[in-house]
């Protein structure tokens, strides 16, 4: 009843906990599931293609979020990017952009920020903040996508 077996969804596996009244600080690494009933005071970052990250509505992450498959009830208050699936319960807030491959978006999510599709072919895992052009440089690109 409590194992890890074909049938059971993947969003139901909780390898790790962070219980309800514990705050962690400090970028978050793990692989398989974690289930966030706290609060998280950092980057969560996966490690793995199966790897799950849920958050109840209790549950709050304030950093970037880059995971293959997000279930959020609760709050982000940064990015999230997922490069399998991502679903937005009711009581899901996301502050900042969400860059997904497949999303489910419930009755009563909101997300203060852009919607991104990216497809399976594209690095949605890759594009950390880093990576972004800084505020005031300009990208340019010609139609094949080769930088000018």
């Amino acid at each position: 009843m409590w194992g890890n077996s074909g049938s059971q969804k993947q969003a139901s596996r909780v390898d790790t906990l962070v219980g309800r009244h514990t705050e962690v600080r400090g970028d978050v690494r793990f692989s398989g599931g974690l289930h966030v009933d706290g609060r998280i005071v950092g980057n969560v970052i996966a490690e793995g293609e199966d790897a799950v990250l849920s958050v109840s509505e209790h549950g709050a992450v304030e950093g970037e979020v880059t995971v293959p498959n997000v279930v959020l009830n609760g709050s982000v208050n940064g990015d999230v990017r997922s490069a399998q699936r991502i679903e937005l319960s009711e009581h899901a807030k996301v502050a900042g952009d969400v860059y997904y491959n497949l999303i489910e978006m419930a009755m009563g999510a909101s997300v203060n920020g852009q919607l991104v599709h990216q497809s399976n072919d594209q690095p949605v895992l890759a594009l950390h903040h880093e990576q972004r052009p800084e505020a005031g440089a300009s990208e340019e690109r010609t139609a094949d996508g080769e930088d000018v």
